[in-house]
């Protein structure tokens, strides 16, 4: 690596809306405040709902969800 034109990494405690703190390395070298992170992420936590404004859920899963197969004509 070349010197000095690597920017300097200072420990830092990171806080978050839901309470989860935590210590990392930043260049900014300040506290850092999230709103939201892993521990209180929908994704991350699994309880992420599927909001469907306008039924286009449903209008989606009629036209390409699974078809009944037809019956075998003997």
């Amino acid at each position: 690596m070349k010197p000095g034109i690597h920017p300097e990494y200072k420990v830092v405690n990171v806080h978050c809306a839901c309470g989860a703190t935590w210590t990392t390395r930043s260049t900014k070298g300040q506290e850092l405040r999230l709103e939201i992170c892993s521990n209180c992420h929908p994704f991350f936590t699994g309880k992420q709902k599927l909001i469907d404004s306008a039924g286009r859920v449903e209008r989606y899963t009629r036209k390409y969800g699974k078809k009944k197969e037809p019956a075998a004509q003997a």
